[in-house]
């Protein structure tokens, strides 16, 4: 039998979220695995239930702790952009979050080893996960500064918050062809940046401007 709380009624329906996809389209995501993702997860399981009507609008929203769920756009152009070019296998995930990035990326790459600064937000997206049967997905309580050395060289590298420059931990962890995607700059001034790795040379692509909460070091 189908949960209903994953299904969603109302406002989560399928109605609106086909509405959000259109939108995207819309918006120049073309790529049909990762639409179908952003369409079929629950948004609304991996926030308050106060703000489960606005789940499905194209909007970043409030998680707790001073975080967001990130803004459905941006989760389907960091994961197309690290799908171009070959679905990489195993990616870093630097920011769970809620989980919600987490869970549109997850069925598309081989494994995902993603880190967490806040203990409580990590929990939460642990058992959000769990119920939505993702068992490819390892987590970790760390600092996404130093990434997550003993399963490096990735493949992939998604960073879920802005810092002034890419931690040079997370440069050195991503594997040759790897490519790293991460908002980078000041705040109001943010570029999405793509860094692919070519041997010992990084090429770097802006792929657009960025609005994210910013990358902080330590734990909590």
């Amino acid at each position: 039998m189908t949960n209903p709380k994953l299904t969603g009624i109302g406002m989560t329906s399928a109605r609106t979220r086909d509405r959000l996809i259109a939108r995207l389209r819309e918006q120049g995501i073309a790529n049909p695995l990762v639409l179908e993702r952003i369409r079929s997860v629950p948004r609304h399981v991996f926030m308050d239930e106060a703000l489960a009507s606005r789940a499905y609008e194209d909007t970043a929203l409030p998680i707790g702790h001073g975080q967001t769920i990130s803004q459905p756009y941006i989760v389907a152009r960091m994961t197309e952009a690290l799908l171009e070019g070959g679905a990489p296998r195993k990616v870093l995930e630097i920011g769970t979050g809620c989980g919600y990035q987490t869970a549109v990326l997850a069925p598309l790459v081989t494994t995902v080893y993603s880190v967490e600064r806040i203990a409580a937000l990590q929990l939460r997206a642990r058992r959000v996960l769990r119920d939505l049967r993702i068992s490819n997905v390892f987590m970790r309580h760390g600092d996404g500064f130093e990434g997550w050395p003993p399963y490096a060289p990735y493949d992939g590298i998604l960073v879920a918050a802005a810092a002034m420059a890419v931690p040079p931990a997370l440069l050195e962890q991503l594997g040759n062809g790897g490519r790293l995607i991460m908002p980078v700059g000041p705040d109001r001034e943010q570029r999405l940046v793509r860094i692919t790795r070519r041997g010992d040379l990084l090429e770097r692509e802006v792929l657009g401007p960025a609005t994210f909460v910013p990358l902080l070091q330590g734990l909590s």
